[in-house]
């Protein structure tokens, strides 16, 4: 029995072998991400006896081509989260930070959970790509709110109130009418200063070219807005180009989320599980590709139970003698896209409220109880979850028999 503790790192990892009893089989020795020198590092572990695991921390991308060619070469893989290896102490009390040290500690670590060490398996490509659009996607959208935020704060200086003249919804290409108007017409001199009928002509002609319905109420709304604000900036070429240039930037933006959402939808539709998981009340166009990203393969998690933890969602314990608590927050140790993606499919079931629907009959069952709302949600997330796993199992456990039906 012989563990393989790697401690990874960008463009190198720390290699250390040991045996129970803290034999080392191999002194920690450094290997470079180059094919040549990984290519190395597996035909060291294979020559080792067959009784060997490799065990590595989950870092970022960093171990992913360390993992996979290892796996490739047939060697048992572990990848764990830091937060175990950080957790089981070093076995000293002198604090020590040092990569030798940290191969060490994750060697021994794999020896004293030998037997409930899971074996890595690599993601498919399409799962993979899904999740990495999927956190382009939130990365794009917190970048949305700050520029959203931006150009309001800049229109209360030009156009005070322009955002919230407009209710159409956003378009299929991610653009929204009340930043392409504030675009053209920055200011309220750009308005006030033509005639209503003038400005009336200029706003069809402008609904027309960028696909928006034209109202003649609208335009005099729009025409009585710009003549009753006082703005702070003048109408100049520098309040221009700080406006052109927000928005442009905001729209390009948007436009770009957009389009990683269409992608996302169509590399959800190659999933086994797209139908099921988008005829689940609550899960939409949005949502579901999220959750789909985010959990991957539900098998890959043994039990339930597992995936609520991985999202975070499961009670805490706390207890010691005779105390016992018995409110405790959440954990909240998994994915906050997850948790988001949640929060906003339960959303669904609080505004709506299907009564047939058993993640509403379990929240109404909580606020009967006089449970707060955030408890309510949580338990309703947790809910939902278990039913998502057990769904999604079946479906992917019968498309897995289908496909080997056909094959044999």
């Amino acid at each position: 029995m012989t563990v393989v503790g790697i401690d990874v790192s960008k463009g190198k990892s720390m290699v250390a072998a040991m045996k129970p009893g803290g034999e080392l089989v191999a002194a920690p020795y450094e290997v470079r991400h180059s094919d040549i020198e990984l290519s190395h590092l597996a035909l060291d572990v294979l020559c080792m006896e067959p009784d060997t695991r490799v065990v590595m921390e989950a870092t970022g991308r960093y171990h992913e081509p360390v993992a996979a060619l290892l796996h490739s070469e047939g060697i048992f893989v572990s990848i764990l989260n830091p937060l175990l290896i950080k957790q089981s102490g070093a076995g000293s009390l002198r604090k020590v930070k040092s990569d030798p040290k940290d191969a060490l500690k994750i060697a021994k670590y794999g020896l004293d959970n030998w037997s409930t060490l899971r074996e890595y398996t690599p993601m498919e490509a399409i799962r993979q790509q899904l999740k990495l659009c999927a956190r382009q996607c939130d990365l794009y959208n917190k970048n949305i709110v700050m520029l959203t935020n931006n150009l309001i704060s800049l229109s209360d200086k030009t156009f005070p109130g322009v955002n919230e003249l407009f209710s159409s919804p956003e378009k299929a290409d991610g653009h929204l009418k009340w930043v392409d108007f504030y675009r053209s017409f920055w200011h309220c001199d750009c308005i006030n200063r033509m005639s209503p009928d003038a400005f009336e002509e200029r706003y069809k002609k402008w609904c027309k070219r960028k696909g928006y319905h034209f109202s003649t109420d609208a335009a005099d709304a729009l025409y009585a807005a710009s003549c009753g604000s006082y703005t702070t900036l003048p109408r100049d070429n520098n309040a221009k180009l700080l406006v052109t240039v927000a928005a442009d930037q905001l729209i390009a933006l948007r436009e770009n989320q957009s389009k990683l959402e269409a992608e996302m939808l169509n590399l959800c539709k190659q999933l086994p599980e797209y139908e099921t998981v988008m005829a689940m009340y609550g899960v939409g166009k949005s949502t579901g590709p999220h959750l789909m990203a985010e959990l991957g393969d539900v098998r890959r998690f043994p039990h339930r139970s597992s995936i609520v933890a991985f999202a975070g969602v499961d009670p805490g314990v706390v207890g010691s003698g005779k105390m016992q608590l018995s409110s405790v927050t959440t954990s909240k140790r998994g994915s906050p896209q997850l948790r988001k993606a949640l929060f906003q499919v339960v959303s669904t079931y609080v505004k709506c409220k299907p009564e047939n629907e058993a993640v509403y009959q379990f929240y109404a069952k909580k606020r009967d109880e006089g449970k707060p709302f955030f408890v309510c949600t949580t338990a309703a997330a947790n809910k939902f979850l278990r039913i998502y796993y057990a769904r999604v199992k079946e479906c992917l456990n019968a498309a897995e028999s289908a496909t080997q039906v056909e094959e044999g």
